[in-house]
């Protein structure tokens, strides 16, 4: 801008100086028939400057103040709707609750439920499991008792029933040591006592066989109950043992589902922590960035305005010569 005032100033000077040389009567007879520019200077004819030029530059100049002051125009409404947006975007960070899973996007809402769902299904198939295994060890010790009671049943049923057969052996044989020995009883009486103590003597002997058998057979039938007993127990021990080392697997599983539970939760937190944080930074950059690029317009303006006037005065010092001359 300062080169082509320079270059309007010398060929100003070119003109005065060929203007010189004319007479007064014909520099006011040219200069009142000369037309006037639309940017407000008289062309001179003669040697001189370009009119052409002059007037060419001016209209460049003329769009570029124009399409200075657009720009200017359109950057000002920018700025204050982006001031307006940025002031919208304080109150609105402003008015924010805290952050929730329902307030963040529909990713975490879902990761949340995911979670909220495996620690339930955690929680539920522990329960079932826990209360399958004592069901389970319930019925099977309930079956066990019944086989055990029942096959004690019928081994007392069988021992009474051999003892019933043993006494009906016993009282038959000692219906007929009675018999015989009223029959021998009339035969002779020596031989009818001597009979008599011997059937005596063999059913005192086969009464305690008898009796020591059948006590035999109950002690190994209560010693078979025992072991049986203990084995049960054993069993009912180990199942036991293994519910509940599960019951603390199932516990422990339930622990880490909360862990993660809580672990997505904070996770969750710092990213919306995050999010908000980018925001606010978001925010201030385009705040600062509005306020340059209002700055760079305002001193650009300003600077075309200083430009224009320098023109605008040079333009106005070069008419007001040729005027006077």
């Amino acid at each position: 801008m300062n080169t082509s005032a320079r270059y309007i100033k010398m060929c100003a000077k070119s003109s005065l100086r060929a203007r010189t040389a004319e007479s007064s009567a014909e520099r006011g007879s040219r200069m009142s028939s000369t037309p006037i520019s639309p940017h407000g200077f008289g062309a001179v004819r003669g040697r001189g400057y370009c009119p052409e030029q002059v007037e060419v530059f001016a209209e460049a100049l003329s769009l570029d103040r124009d399409a200075a002051w657009e720009r200017a125009a359109r950057l000002t409404v920018l700025a204050k709707d982006m001031e307006a947006e940025a002031a919208l975007l304080q109150e609105t960070v402003s008015q924010l609750s805290p952050q929730t899973y329902e307030a963040l996007g529909e990713g975490a809402r879902d990761l949340f439920r995911h979670v909220q769902e495996e620690a339930a299904a955690v929680r539920e198939r522990a329960r079932q499991e826990a209360q399958r295994l004592v069901e389970a060890a319930q019925a099977h010790a309930s079956g066990v008792l019944d086989a055990a009671q029942a096959h004690a049943e019928s081994v007392l049923a069988d021992a009474e029933e051999h003892a019933s057969q043993r006494l009906l052996v016993a009282r038959a044989e000692a219906d007929e040591i009675r018999i015989g020995a009223r029959r021998a009883l009339k035969e002779g009486r020596g031989e009818v006592l001597c009979v008599l103590r011997e059937a005596r003597q063999r059913a005192t002997v086969k009464l305690a066989e008898q009796a020591k058998e059948f006590a035999e057979r109950w002690d190994e039938v209560e010693r078979a109950e025992a072991e049986r007993a203990a084995a049960i127990d054993a069993r009912e021990a180990g199942r036991m043992a293994r519910a509940e080392a599960e019951l603390a697997e199932a516990r422990r599983e339930f622990m880490d589902a909360e862990e993660y539970a809580h672990r997505c939760q904070d996770e969750a937190s710092a990213r919306a922590a995050e999010i908000l944080a980018a925001a606010r930074m978001q925010e201030e950059q385009i705040g600062r960035e509005t306020e340059q690029v209002l700055q760079q317009h305002s001193e650009q303006s300003d600077e075309m305005q200083v430009q224009m006037d320098n023109v605008r005065n040079s333009l106005t010092a070069l008419t007001g010569s040729a005027s006077g001359e």
